[in-house]
């Protein structure tokens, strides 16, 4: 059996890493294209650092673990389809089977392909993509000024004992400084209580306490008691305002949140839910995080039933072109299902789930029929 396992190990993982690397050419290819408008322009903050060849080729380059993380489920039931069809035409895997390598075996040893893939998704979209994103978010704001989400900002929201807060951030800055933050204080009966207006801020953290460090702050307090209106204005070089939301969470709300680690995105429902917002989008968009590494083993599942089917010759480039489709089928079904889910409500861990357990289950019934039919 380990002579068995060193063969089709071998011949998927070597076509596997071909697949995978003729999809990162070619979507390298259109990210660089993308940049190409952006050549040329310098930095506002420094009008001597100009976006140019190498930057764009550096940020193109920082963005490959994203698009690892993204192809690689792809790039495994194609490699597994064409090693399999391959095998099953030659008559290679009649031989395996005539020497051991029954069903239940063959889909254990597949399995144990996909749980290894399952491993190296998980360990590169969690660690690895999320710190190369951010790197290349911050080197391309080196060169264009910020990063901002449309042009309101993010919005976020607080509590404290007496009061809730709405947050609104415009951009993050280069050096990951907060710009344009606006808050509003509103007491518990719902009465606005005090405004805010800040130019910059940082985030400063202390053990499992934060505080937003502002400055050029422009604060109006309220105050109605007595039955008259009384505004207080103030003008200050800095504020400290302790606050539990932290850089992650800012981060989160500015840029995509299926690029952001699942720990991350925990935090920031869990926040969301604390503040009494709305989290169904970010507890999909957790779920799938969790999910989405599982689907490397649907795809071994989905390319194990190929091996059992008889092939003339010339026809295993069809095979090869169903496979494919059933993959793209899978995907384009994992994102109807989250825009539905969250359109309707359903439990995000259903939303995430059901995709995979639906193409598993069609799988392995054509798996059993194929082994029962021949």
């Amino acid at each position: 059996m380990k002579t068995l396992r060193r063969l089709i190990y071998g011949e998927i993982l070597i076509a596997v890493l071909f697949v995978l690397l003729a999809f990162l050419a070619l979507f390298s290819f259109f990210d660089l294209v993308d940049e190409l408008p952006t050549l040329g322009r310098a930095s506002p903050l420094d009008p001597t650092r100009v976006y140019a060849l190498p930057q764009a080729l550096a940020y193109v380059a920082l963005q490959l673990p994203t698009r690892i993380y993204e192809l690689l489920p792809i790039a495994v039931l194609i490699g597994s389809v064409f090693v399999l069809v391959r095998l099953a035409q030659s008559s290679e895997f009649t031989i395996l089977r005539t020497s051991g390598l029954g069903p239940g075996r063959a889909l254990r040893t597949l399995l144990g392909l996909g749980a290894g893939f399952v491993l190296l998704t998980f360990a590169i979209g969690d660690y690895v993509a999320p710190a190369a994103g951010k790197t290349g978010q911050l080197l391309k704001s080196h060169y264009q000024g910020r990063t901002t989400l449309g042009r309101t900002g993010a919005w976020l929201k607080e509590r404290s004992e007496d009061s809730q807060f709405s947050v609104n951030v415009g951009a993050l800055g280069a050096d990951g400084a907060l710009q344009e933050v606006r808050i509003f204080e509103f007491g518990d009966d719902g009465r606005l209580r005090s405004t805010l207006k800040a130019a910059t801020g940082q985030i400063a953290s202390n053990g499992s306490s934060g505080k937003w460090q502002l400055q050029q702050v422009q604060r109006q307090q309220f105050d109605t008691r007595g039955g008259q209106a009384n505004v207080q204005r103030q003008t200050l070089a800095q504020w400290d305002w302790p606050t539990g939301l932290s850089s992650e969470m800012v981060s989160v709300a500015l840029l995509k949140p299926e690029r952001m680690a699942t720990l991350d995105l925990f935090r920031y429902v869990r926040h969301l839910e604390a503040n009494g917002q709305n989290a169904q989008r970010y507890e999909i968009e957790f779920w799938r995080k969790l999910f989405y590494p599982l689907s490397c083993l649907v795809m071994v599942v989905l390319a194990l039933p190929f091996a059992y089917l008889h092939f003339r010759s010339g026809g295993v480039a069809g095979y090869v072109f169903l496979g494919v489709m059933l993959g793209i089928s899978f995907f384009l079904l994992s994102n109807v299902f989250g825009y539905i889910g969250n359109l309707r409500a359903w439990a995000p861990w259903l939303v995430a789930a059901a995709p995979s357990l639906l193409y598993s289950l069609v799988s392995l019934g054509a798996f059993g029929w194929l082994v029962l039919r021949h």
